[in-house]
């Protein structure tokens, strides 16, 4: 039996072992979750639902209880809006909650570009919201306290680099808040200052909060072939010494929850091709935390360090909020790690670098379905020696196949004398059985890392390429591209010899094509592009080297 082709086949299988277990943790576990119930029990949006004890932090260096705070919220004004040309953020009437986060280059449907993807929202299924607040002695305004808006919605100008949206808060004991909001032209921050003014007699202690919560987002449709169930959806954190953690919703339980200090790090929930970043000012020292609430939402924390503001003094806190696409390099450039958010997993060190090389060949040629296939022509190119290795192995198999059928009606069942002859024809002839495994076994983790990029990548949502595939994260409509493939590998095996194999693995074999064939009919066509690809470059490639270095196999005398 040959070698080679066993590993062949088990290099198949690891593929498609690989899929089944993302779709086992990304499909079963999560539909083994009990769905999350709605955020929300009043029948306007607009007005926050019962204070729970733990959506408001204590008050740094106090033993206050949550049995302190108020039952329920005050009532909400109506939502004010800011917006950039990349964001609508609508903020409800409190100044304390972010209830919408519109990304309007991104539309939530191929074929509907007027509704954008609402990466925050105040929808039941897809709770999703930013809060804001401060803690302090006296009293300073939580998320659930009425602030004033000091302007209606804003709107960047024509000409303008940024706008900003100011609230306002005053206590009875003299202390006020001014929080500002801003928006910058071309970006998917957020700045959020506040302002702390101490008007009393007393010294004022406290500090600022920002927290996500969310609930589970229900499983996206369309079977384990949707990338979306295949993305890591959940909270993270980063800091300079553990580096990038992700942490699953069932993480966020009570008995165990994450509570770190932590210097120059971010928070963050991710979610497939988008994510929301809570980060810090640069050498402040935060507290991370995380807390389940009731109705099925769950809380990830920044609680900043403690300021203190003498009478007739004033203090800031500052901090940024990333609401927008994984796009790596924009990431990279914003904050240390935050990057690391495209999720790569084991393959991270060869698929950065990848992707890299895959954004400048669209930077070349304009299109993402063209970049797929000139990355792909690299990565052959880079590897022809390895594959020409495996090829000529090949080629000197078939060479000697007419011999083995032979050998095979000499021993008739009797395998071990088989193997044995076999063995012996193979060191005469200087043929390495194995001589085509090593080619196989380096380009698996880099045809992996590329199929991890093509599912991260936000770049390839709703792309076209040409005529009949205007969207690469889709399956193809007509089911051209993996027709091809699986015509690719049926002519692959032809060429392919098979030398000493018994008839279930060859039926094995032989049904692989019509199996990979119909798995990716369902796959994004920005996948399928890149394994056909693939496929039919190292078709032409074994043929031409089989050619150079080998002679047909005759047909096997009867």
């Amino acid at each position: 039996m040959s070698q080679t082709r066993t590993f062949l086949l088990i290099a198949w299988l690891l593929v498609a072992f690989l899929l089944w277990d993302a779709w086992q943790k990304d499909y079963v576990l999560r539909g083994n979750t009990p769905p999350a119930a709605a955020a929300s029990t009043s029948g306007d949006p607009s007005i926050p639902a019962p204070a729970d004890a733990a959506s408001v932090p204590a008050v740094p260096g106090s033993q206050a209880s949550a049995d302190e705070l108020p039952e329920t919220a005050a009532p909400a004004a109506a939502g004010v809006v800011l917006a950039n040309d990349l964001l609508r953020l609508t903020f409800d009437g409190n100044g304390g909650t972010l209830r919408s986060a519109e990304l309007l280059a991104y539309p939530r449907q191929a074929d509907d570009a007027k509704v954008p993807v609402e990466l925050l929202s105040q929808e039941a299924a897809q709770y999703f919201v930013l809060q804001n607040g401060l803690v302090g002695q006296p009293a300073a305004p939580t998320h659930e306290d009425r602030m004033i808006a000091q302007s209606g919605d804003q709107t960047l100008g024509e000409g303008a680099e940024s706008v900003d949206l100011p609230f306002l808060w005053t206590g009875a004991d003299g202390i006020t808040v001014e929080r500002r909001y801003r928006l910058v032209r071309g970006s998917y921050l957020l700045e959020i200052v506040d302002t702390v003014r101490n008007g009393s007699a007393a010294p004022w202690t406290g500090a600022a909060y920002h927290q996500m919560v969310r609930v589970q987002p229900p499983a996206a449709k369309g079977g384990f072939t949707n990338p979306e169930r295949l993305s890591f959806v959940g909270g993270a954190l980063y800091s300079p010494q553990d580096k990038f953690e992700k942490l699953k919703f069932d993480e966020f339980d009570a008995k165990t929850p994450l509570r770190r200090e932590v210097t120059d790090g971010w928070i963050a929930m991710l979610q497939h091709y988008f994510v929301a970043a809570i980060i810090p000012e640069p050498g402040t020292a935060n507290t991370f935390s995380s807390a389940t609430l009731p109705n099925g939402r769950y809380l990830l924390r920044d609680l900043g360090a403690t300021l203190s503001v003498v009478p007739g003094g004033e203090a800031d806190t500052r901090v940024r909020v990333y609401l927008g696409p994984k796009l790596r390099s924009d990431l990279e450039a914003i904050t240390p790690g935050l990057g690391l958010t495209m999720d790569y997993g084991i393959f991270t060190v060869i698929a950065q670098p990848i992707h890299w090389l895959l954004a400048l060949l669209h930077g070349l040629v304009g299109n993402w379905g063209w970049a797929i296939v000139l990355l792909v022509v690299l990565i052959k190119a880079a590897m022809f020696k390895l594959s020409e290795a495996q090829y000529k192995s090949f080629a000197k198999m078939r060479r000697v196949q007419p011999r083995i059928e032979a050998l095979k009606e000499r021993f008739g069942d009797d395998r071990q004398k088989f193997q044995v002859a076999m063995m012996e024809m193979y060191k005469k002839e200087k043929i390495n059985p194995l001589g085509g495994c090593l080619p196989i076994l380096v380009q698996i983790p880099v045809f992996l890392s590329l199929y991890w990029v093509l599912v991260e990548a936000v770049e390839l949502r709703h792309a076209p390429w040409i005529l009949w595939i205007q969207n690469l994260s889709a399956p193809d409509p007509y089911f051209i591209l993996p027709v091809i493939n699986l015509v690719t590998m049926w002519a692959t095996q032809k060429l392919s010899p098979a030398p000493g194999m018994d008839p279930m693995q060859k039926k094995m074999m032989q049904a692989m094509p019509i199996v990979f064939g119909v798995m990716f009919a369902f796959f994004p066509a920005g996948l399928v592009l890149y394994w056909t690809t693939n496929g039919v470059l190292g078709l032409l490639q074994q043929w031409f080297i089989m050619r150079r270095h080998g002679e047909p196999a005759p047909a096997p005398a009867k």
